[in-house]
């Protein structure tokens, strides 16, 4: 028997699935909470839960993970030198370290339009190739001559040997600036992702699992080691599309939405004809705008551990993610004692972080940079074990900036009171230490005068009504959440109807799908393993590989000149349909190659083609042509070791 396994390495948890590939059941799986930043203490504890006698048939592991996203969030990346080639204008917000401008580019047609700068670029090289681990390359078209861009990646190459991202790499969009910005943060994160896909394979090398190895890219598709190594900014958000490729499988749905509930946020995405809906714009990530195919998707910065406090005697939610009250006492026993000893403080200093039931720990991360004399006295006062505000502030009122700053450097974490809390109270998800959620609502209960009982439904009524909102903000695009709030709160006769399956993902999301179908007319689906369908997602994502080829009609004086653009091609015709012949011919060549070299399986490749034509008023022949060629195919189990 042949055995497949899915691992997504989430926010909070791990999951790891087992499936079988005669007829795709689910025969193990597992859940363990996230090791940050140490991402593989936190796969092994998920793997350590499956049953290890499957693991010496598994011929096939898919992963994804929150590695790049974090990466970028965090700022953390290694450090990268950015060469623009052309009249680039670099927005006065820009946060690159690290960047040159050199003459060159090109124009609309492939056109050179200015000779390229190589001895400003070589001489940039060389001051930089000590300072930096790799290079990122743009020039102005290079998408429709990327000349200027190989020229300069062969110098770099020459001169110092280290990797170099080249924007027509990465995209075919327009948009010299952003895919400047999308190789430069590739760049970033190459020798990170080189290393975490290597201890991946030695963690399962050590388990004795002879497998093939994918990861999961943030249009849903899979992708090869070489490809995921080559190219670490497409598995950014590949937790998300891992939710919407694993919510259709789970649910059998070719076309269905998907709402996630997560630790951080619940995100909503949408597949039809079993393709996930992308983004046009691209990936935006940490403020950079990329130019990343990823899934179109709503978020909400409400999730399972969004920390609840309280103000002006009413219950707020988020957006800051804390540990649950519930889960943190499960480790830290002594939490029980410290919240039936909290105080309520005084209204004027309630806030966020000044709240009876919220505490603070170490995450283990050590400074990267000097801290302020204040943040320096409030991180030595927080240790490896809970401690309340009135701990940390014993001598003076307290001053919760420094904490914030604390918290942004993620040199700490709170720990407070949550929506899964609030579950644990109602006795509708009892995964953890109840008794820690219980003591909690009940002190937040009294502040807002309610029994603890009527505070956790407020909670979850709240909760329910943010998943709904942003549903149907996905699908009504141009209509404001607020809009949707006041038809969902008022008093009116009507409510929204769907006409597609709706499939809820997320461990506590079971508690919800009463509560969710009181509000919306749809057809709401929880499908078996809806717990861990993130690392289903993981695993059952197929491959897919969109190519986009561009044939002009670019009039020169009294002659048509029909030029085809395609992915590292540029090719001049006589007519029309000779063109359009080849393009197609070429595109179709480019998918399969692809998907031969990724690993899939050639003979059960889908092909869909459509074509675009923009014409001038009278004219027979379009003056542009698009072709987008989008390959559709599935993993190969086998392997050869």
């Amino acid at each position: 028997m042949q055995y497949s396994m899915g691992i997504d390495a989430g926010g909070t948890y791990t999951d790891s699935v087992i499936i079988r590939d005669s007829d795709g059941e689910i025969v193990d799986s597992n859940k363990a909470l996230t090791t940050y930043p140490n991402l593989l203490e936190g796969i092994k504890n998920s793997l350590e839960g499956l049953d290890q006698s499957y693991l010496e048939d598994v011929k096939l592991v898919s992963v994804s993970t929150t590695l790049s996203t974090n990466t970028i969030l965090e700022s953390t990346g290694y450090p990268v030198a950015l060469i623009m080639a052309g009249d680039y204008l670099i927005p006065d917000t820009h946060s690159i370290t690290n960047y040159f401008i050199a003459e060159g580019g090109h124009g609309p047609n492939g056109e050179e339009t200015r000779p390229l700068d190589l001895d400003g670029v070589k001489d940039y090289v060389l001051q930089n190739k000590g300072k930096v681990s790799a290079f990122a390359v743009s020039s102005y078209f290079s998408i429709r001559n990327p000349d200027h861009e190989l020229q300069i990646k062969e110098m770099i190459k020459d001169l110092t040997g280290l990797p170099v991202v080249c924007g027509h790499e990465l995209s075919q969009d327009l948009g010299a600036y952003n895919r400047g910005i999308t190789a430069y943060l590739n760049a970033q994160l190459i020798p990170i992702t080189d290393h975490f896909i290597e201890t991946i394979i030695n963690e399962l090398g050590r388990r004795q699992i002879k497998a093939r190895v994918l990861m999961l890219k943030c249009d849903g598709s899979v992708a090869g080691i070489d490809e995921a190594k080559e190219k670490p900014i497409e598995s950014i958000f590949s937790g998300p599309a891992a939710s919407l490729v694993g919510a259709a499988y789970l649910s059998g749905s070719k076309t269905c939405a998907v709402i996630d509930v997560g630790g951080t946020s619940t995100d909503v995405s949408m597949i039809s004809n079993e393709l996930p809906e992308l983004c046009d714009e691209g990936a935006i990530v940490g403020g950079w705008q990329t130019k990343v195919k990823a899934i179109r998707m709503e978020t909400s910065a409400m999730g399972g551990d969004s920390h609840i406090w309280i103000k002006n005697q009413r219950p707020n939610i988020g957006p800051r993610r804390v540990i649950p009250l519930c889960v943190a006492a499960s480790k830290y026993p002594e939490l029980i004692d410290k919240l039936k000893l909290a105080r309520i403080p005084s209204r004027m200093l309630l806030g966020e972080n000044i709240q009876p039931t919220k505490y603070f720990i170490r995450t283990g991360r050590e400074p990267q940079n000097e801290l302020s004399p204040s943040e320096k006295e409030i991180f030595d006062k927080i240790g490896d074990a809970p401690v309340s505000i009135s701990e940390i502030f014993i001598d003076r009122l307290p001053s919760p900036v420094f904490l914030d700053l604390l918290i942004q450097k993620r040199l700490i974490q709170g720990i407070g009171f949550t929506p899964t809390d609030a579950l644990h109270v109602l006795g509708e998800y009892t995964e953890w230490n109840s008794e820690a959620s219980n003591i909690a609502a009940k002190t937040l209960g009294r502040m807002t005068h309610q029994s603890k009982i009527e505070f956790c439904q407020t909670v979850k009524k709240e909760v329910v009504k943010n998943m709904v909102i942003y549903l149907m903000s996905y699908l009504l695009e141009n209509v404001h959440p607020d809009e949707i709030r006041k038809v969902i709160e008022g008093n009116y006769h009507t409510k929204f109807k769907l006409d597609v399956p709706v499939v809820l993902l997320g461990g506590p999301v079971r508690a919800y799908v009463d509560d969710v179908r009181e509000i919306i007319d749809a057809e709401i689906v929880l499908p078996e393993h809806s717990e861990v369908g993130n690392a289903v997602g993981a695993l059952v994502g197929k491959g897919i590989k969109r190519i986009e080829i561009l044939i002009k009609n670019v009039r020169q004086r009294t002659k048509a000149n029909i030029t085809m653009f395609a992915p590292g091609e540029r090719k001049v015709f006589m007519t029309h349909p000779e063109a359009l012949e080849y393009a197609d011919n070429l595109g179709r060549e480019l998918v399969l190659s692809y998907m031969a070299e990724a690993g899939l399986n050639a003979g059960d490749v889908r092909i869909e083609v459509t074509r675009n034509d923009i014409s001038m008023h009278g004219d027979s022949l379009p003056i542009e042509t698009k072709l987008v060629f989008v390959g559709i195919g599935t993993p190969k189990r086998e392997v050869n070791i």
